[in-house]
């Protein structure tokens, strides 16, 4: 057992029994074994699903289900598990293949967020889920001090377009204003367009970032009366 592997039982306060299982957790497709992490990521996947569904249903007795479904969207996600598997440093624990290793695998996101839900995955498997939710948990609240819709949930065109289409029965439009820099660094401009009027413009390093800014922007605006 590497040091590595070690130091990841160290930080989720438990040793595998099956050592197997953990190394199967951390086995990319591209180390071609005859086994990889893809079966246990998807058990993980549904394991973290209930662990964060019962902790939000507890944690917000009144928040209605629409809104805890919104933010156990925002942190069962690929960019939410990406969080959780650095602050355990999986990435230097992941089995993989010379090649990816020099494509910067370590550090991809998608390869991540799968090791994480596969770690999670073996570790219910072998300790069930009273051990999954004591090293789930802490973890989330650690990597996210504030739990709320306001600070997680931040998918402000779906709430500007509940709040124009409430109030005036429409759906906000967004146009592609500008684009500029080289294809690795591009930036976008974007604006959002409401009864064929301009509301407010972002930018962003992609057309989702900048129209997501463009949406809070408008929100303020209409929240002020302003319009």
């Amino acid at each position: 057992m590497s040091q590595s592997l070690e130091n990841l039982q160290k930080r989720l306060d438990y040793q595998f029994e099956d050592k197997n299982l953990i190394i199967e957790a951390l086995t990319h497709k591209s180390y071609k074994k005859p086994y990889n992490n893809e079966r246990l990521e998807f058990l993980g996947d549904a394991v973290l699903d209930l662990i964060v569904g019962e902790y939000l249903y507890m944690k917000f007795p009144h928040v209605p289900e629409g809104d805890l479904s919104k933010l156990r969207a925002s942190l069962v996600n690929e960019k939410g598990f990406e969080k959780l598997a650095k602050v355990l440093n999986l990435g230097e624990c992941i089995y993989l293949s010379v090649a990816e290793e020099n494509n910067n695998g370590r550090k991809k996101p998608s390869l991540l967020s799968n090791a994480f839900e596969a770690i999670i995955g073996a570790l219910y498997l072998e300790a069930g889920l009273i051990k999954v939710h004591d090293v789930v948990i802490p973890l989330l609240e650690l990597t996210y001090p504030r739990i709320d819709l306001d600070t997680i949930f931040k998918d402000y065109k779906t709430t500007l377009q509940e709040f124009t289409q409430a109030n005036q029965g429409i759906t906000p439009e967004y146009t592609l204003e500008s684009s500029s820099g080289p294809d690795h660094k591009k930036e976008f401009v974007i604006s959002v367009n409401i009864h064929g009027r301009q509301i407010s413009s972002a930018k962003g390093k992609s057309k989702k970032e900048a129209q997501q800014n463009a949406a809070q922007i408008a929100l303020e605006i209409l929240a002020k009366g302003e319009i």
